[in-house]
């Protein structure tokens, strides 16, 4: 039987990405530019978010990548930010099918009917991407958000450095605790993700896991879980200090009901650790197995 140790590390690695999910990923960004520069100015597209930051959970979906218009399209800048946005519907609706597309704050949701099936395996495919206009600002962005009703600075490299530091000061385990979160927060078994959007479990965890690397994943997990449980009704700031809260998603009944879910999380995590802590090594893996889906190892 695999030690509760060797599993957290097999999951950690069932978490990462491949390279054929990259190619596919970057597969996918080329077609959708493609569709996107017959009727756009386009000076650049690039993979960014947690994929690109390494922070992304399994299945891949909602890839996010930004589509960097060009001078021709810069009207849209003294427009409402739903106008480019519907924009882009309409063309990649005309491509994918309305069903397939989706208006999101800040970008058109494309689905690609790929499958999940029983083990969150896709085939080393991506589910979704996210296609977000953007216009360039000196070294960061501008892009919409039709939540507060404005074009909103953000900076993805700015992110993606604070990202590469905490997993540094982390002994190169603060992505893999990040994905692991991210892969209970979109687990099936709750009917929702708790915590929106993901990216908060990220800019939460920059403050949350602090201390150092103590050599144990379900230790650590548990003292994350808490403070998630702890801190999830503050507001969190966007880390480049340029949009809107990350939190502002949060509030009202989706805060009640996240805290709901992160008090069973934080029970179901101690009668794990408990398991473990009795020397009932099946049991403890059939725990931890029933609280984060089929990815977590048995053997």
């Amino acid at each position: 039987m695999i030690t509760l140790a060797d599993a957290f590390k097999k999951f950690k690695s069932r978490l990462e990405l491949n390279d054929q999910e990259q190619a596919n990923a970057s597969k996918r960004q080329k077609e959708v530019r493609d569709v996107l520069c017959s009727a756009f100015s386009i000076d650049n597209s690039f993979l960014t978010g947690s994929y690109a930051r390494w922070t992304k959970s399994k299945p891949l979906k909602d890839v996010d990548i930004f589509f960097v218009l060009g001078a021709d399209e810069d009207h849209y800048r003294d427009e409402a930010p739903d106008k480019v946005l519907d924009a882009f519907y309409d063309v990649l609706a005309d491509e994918y099918g309305h069903s397939a597309v989706q208006k999101q704050g800040s970008s058109i949701g494309i689905d690609f009917g790929i499958v999940v099936d029983a083990q969150d395996n896709t085939d080393y495919r991506i589910v979704s991407v996210d296609a977000v206009p953007a216009f360039a600002d000196g070294d960061a962005y501008e892009i919409p958000n039709t939540r507060i009703g404005e074009w909103m600075g953000t900076n993805p490299k700015i992110h993606a450095d604070k990202a590469v530091a905490a997993h540094h000061a982390y002994s190169s385990e603060w992505k893999g605790l990040v994905r692991m979160v991210k892969y209970w927060n979109q687990n099936d078994r709750h009917g929702e993700k708790p915590i929106k959007p993901s990216f908060l479990i990220e800019v939460m965890a920059l403050e949350c896991l602090y201390g150092g690397w103590g050599g144990s994943y379900d230790r650590e997990l548990q003292a994350l879980f808490a403070t998630l449980r702890d801190r999830i009704d503050e507001e969190w700031p966007d880390p480049a200090g340029l949009g809107a809260p990350v939190s502002d998603r949060m509030n009202g009944a989706t805060l009640d009901r996240a805290k709901q879910i992160l008090d069973q999380a934080n029970r179901d995590i101690a009668l794990a650790i408990d398991h473990a802590r009795r020397g009932r090594n099946g049991e403890a893996l059939k725990a931890w197995r029933a609280f984060f889906g089929p990815k977590f190892p048995l053997s």
